[in-house]
């Protein structure tokens, strides 16, 4: 396998409004916490939030197209969701190897997304099958 504990690699993106249609339209998530700003305006968050799954979206196009990159196939994620991202905040999901099995071709991944603040907004652990691309 090409990759040995320690590699790493980013994906950057700032959450936009039409990010966050899109992801209503895809996935039906009509919460007012995310599309209401009146309603928002009045939550602990002070306004609108993004979803919190399609804030670790990123983490799978990290994957998918950096690390392992093509050829990459989830086999499970775990996510804490440490603290909200809000329309405009750019998210930076990073993804570290922290094991590769022997046996198989399967890297544990840390996954982390953090905010143009550095402060982590999403952490977790990532199970990855790769396969070199034909």
């Amino acid at each position: 396998m090409k990759f040995k504990v320690g590699d790493a690699a980013s994906y950057s993106q700032t959450i936009s409004e039409a990010s966050i249609a899109m992801f209503v339209g895809a996935v039906g998530d009509t919460n007012p916490l995310h599309v209401d700003a009146e309603y928002a305006k009045k939550s602990r968050f002070g306004g609108r939030i993004a979803q919190g799954i399609l804030v670790a979206g990123l983490i799978s196009t990290c994957i998918g197209t950096k690390l392992p990159g093509v050829g990459a196939v989830y086999l499970g994620q775990s996510l804490k969701f440490l603290r909200p991202t809000h329309v405009g905040d750019t998210i930076t999901a990073t993804v570290t190897v922290t094991a590769i099995r022997e046996d198989k071709p399967i890297l544990t991944l840390q996954t982390v997304c953090t905010n143009q603040r550095g402060e982590r907004v999403i952490e977790g652990e990532a199970t990855v099958l790769y396969e070199e691309p034909a």
